[in-house]
């Protein structure tokens, strides 16, 4: 059984510990969080005695009771925390992004070295049931060539402002995820091309976008298209279609229910989409646990990878670049922004 501990007693804090509690190979033993009363109560919700909660993230990696840690914490503590913990013979979930500076990951890699492989980062999307099977049908070839790629992701409504000024933008922030799953189908992507909009003057007046649209060329020759808003009047908006020449597959949006009606004012209506990524993407996080505790058990690397991090976040540099300039980023070259 693999003892757990998590750093960061927000609400992805919370979704990890129900994960971890839940898994029949997994225990939690610790909870982290410069708020103690949050620490504790995450550490308290989850049914189990004896789980302990601290106020100290260094008393994570010194516990000699914790194989692995989850780091839920804001994204400016992610690489000393990763180090740190990778130094102390752990293995590591981190949430993403891994850092939104690309010289800051570069170092974060270079300091785990040949370590890296016990290290994952949380792009849960690939676990989705729906995704993860378009990805194994294509994979299989039953579309044959993956040629196009839609990817829609809008959110309910944007997050507070003191969030988003500390977010690193749409494309870092919001879109990134969305990056990881286009190179998880599609594979390597050698262009970008991207537009953002202001139709948010709030967001706007902290040099955001709050909506973009995203073209990135693979190295095969297919194409992803990606949308992205940051509020939706219909709920968490979630799609993905993969288009090739002998079909196409479909991962559609869930709502509460399957269940539609038909009637003399209306057809096909059913309910709202679910609504936000804590329901959508619930069955998500306990496959990537699951994926998560298999590898370290197995001694296999975990995937996504640090390397599968940090391509992302090229990605999201570069979109940031084409949408600030109006130019195409051809990806080789460092992407500054």
């Amino acid at each position: 059984m693999l003892s757990f501990a998590i750093i960061g007693a927000g609400r992805i804090g919370a979704v990890h510990a129900r994960s971890v509690a839940a898994h029949p190979a997994a225990r939690l033993a610790l909870v982290a969080d410069p708020d103690g009363e949050a620490a504790a109560r995450i550490a308290g919700s989850v049914g189990s005695s004896g789980v302990r909660s601290t106020t100290d993230v260094a008393d994570v990696f010194a516990a000699t009771d914790v194989d692995a840690v989850i780091v839920g914490s804001p994204t400016r503590f992610h690489v000393p925390q990763i180090v740190a913990a990778v130094e102390a013979g752990k293995a590591v979930l981190t949430e993403k992004p891994v850092d939104l500076d690309l010289a800051r990951v570069d170092e974060c890699l270079a300091a785990v070295g040949d370590r890296a492989d016990r290290v994952m980062v949380g792009f849960n999307r690939r676990f989705d049931p729906g995704f993860a099977e378009i990805a194994r049908r294509v994979a299989d070839g039953e579309i044959g060539a993956l040629e196009q790629l839609t990817i829609i992701s809008r959110d309910p409504a944007a997050a507070p402002a003191p969030y988003l000024v500390g977010s690193g933008g749409i494309f870092r922030d919001m879109t990134i995820h969305d990056f990881d799953m286009a190179r998880f189908l599609l594979g390597e992507i050698t262009e970008v091309s991207a537009v953002g909009q202001n139709l948010d003057p709030d967001i706007a007046a902290i040099g955001d976008f709050d909506a973009a649209v995203v073209t990135l060329r693979g190295a095969n020759g297919g194409v992803a298209t990606i949308i992205n808003s940051r509020h939706c009047a219909a709920g968490y908006d979630q799609r993905l279609e993969a288009f090739g020449p002998l079909g196409s597959l479909e991962a559609a949006n869930h709502t509460a229910t399957a269940v539609r009606f038909n009637g003399r004012g209306v057809s096909g209506s059913s309910g709202p989409y679910l609504d936000f990524f804590l329901q959508r993407y619930e069955h998500a996080y306990s496959a990537e646990l699951d994926h998560f505790i298999t590898a370290i058990e197995s001694g296999v690397a975990p995937s996504p990878s640090l390397r599968d991090g940090r391509e992302a976040l090229v990605l999201a540099d570069a979109a940031t670049v084409s949408a600030t300039t109006g130019e195409r980023v051809r990806l080789g070259a460092p992407v500054s922004a």
